[in-house]
């Protein structure tokens, strides 16, 4: 089996490209989540790594599920119990691996986005689309839910009330319908993608890199918890920011009206 996951490096910006175009990218089925966490882990450790930006080859981003993965799981001698046990062991551990990164993630949607594809695009932090891009949350378009804790995504990406129009019909949404929802933040045309995705990851790697870490871990944390709790977090990275190197270079390269020039 080829490799699902392509992992390519330029300077501070890490590109995720899911591969298996034939097959319409899916997450199960596969090796996708175990390649997924192998490069999570990768980046989390790397200190030279300050985006991510997540994408597919081919016409779809991701089609989600894997059918014939489907229909093995309704066959009569695979039991309940053990198709929950394969969610938690599979494709549950991407939103947790995800969520729990602290380089920002790009999702940059060069097609369709079915599924547990539209999913993946809330387990980032920004999604920029394709003028071809399509989304849906199709699950129970085929008689199911989302296994991949999209009942918790979705909602807070666009809100409940659009969150349970997509989920109840199971309409597909082209990518101006998602900008106006909030789902995505830009449009750009096809060609353009990965052009615009690169400059906003380059935006971004040009800020102080804890910095920025530690500012999606306290967006990430303010989804669950109370404003007191999330206040005393804030105050704890904050006096450790105030400490560091790249806080001193910040200052003193405002100061000097110059670039900062942060280390790896």
């Amino acid at each position: 089996m080829n490799t699902f996951l392509l992992y390519e490096q330029r300077g501070h910006v890490v590109t995720l490209t899911m591969n298996q175009p034939e097959r319409r990218n899916p997450l199960t089925g596969n090796t996708a989540v175990d390649e997924f966490l192998v490069a999570i882990e990768r980046i989390q450790r790397d200190s030279s790594v300050r985006v991510v930006i997540l994408t597919g080859n081919g016409p779809s981003f991701s089609a989600g599920g894997d059918i014939n993965e489907m229909i093995r799981q309704a066959a009569p001698d695979v039991e309940g119990l053990a198709i929950r046990d394969e969610y938690r062991r599979g494709i549950q551990r991407l939103p947790l691996a995800l969520f729990n990164l602290d380089v920002p993630v790009i999702a940059a949607v060069n097609g369709h986005a079915m599924g547990a594809g539209l999913d993946l695009t809330c387990m980032c932090d920004i999604r920029i689309a394709s003028e071809k891009a399509k989304f849906a949350e199709s699950f129970v378009k085929l008689g199911i839910v989302a296994g991949d804790g999209g009942a918790w995504l979705l909602p807070r990406v666009i809100g409940l009330a659009r969150a349970a129009e997509m989920s109840f019909t199971a309409d597909v949404i082209d990518a101006q319908t998602a900008l106006a929802w909030n789902l995505v933040s830009r449009v750009v045309p096809h060609d353009e993608l990965l052009t615009a995705a690169n400059e906003l990851a380059d935006r971004i790697a040009a800020n102080a890199p804890q910095a920025v870490r530690m500012t999606k871990r306290l967006m990430r944390e303010g989804l669950h918890t109370r404003l007191d709790t999330l206040l005393e977090l804030s105050a704890g990275f904050q006096a450790l920011a105030h400490k560091t190197a790249e806080h001193r270079e910040a200052v003193s390269a405002f100061k000097e009206k110059r670039p900062p020039r942060f280390a790896d």
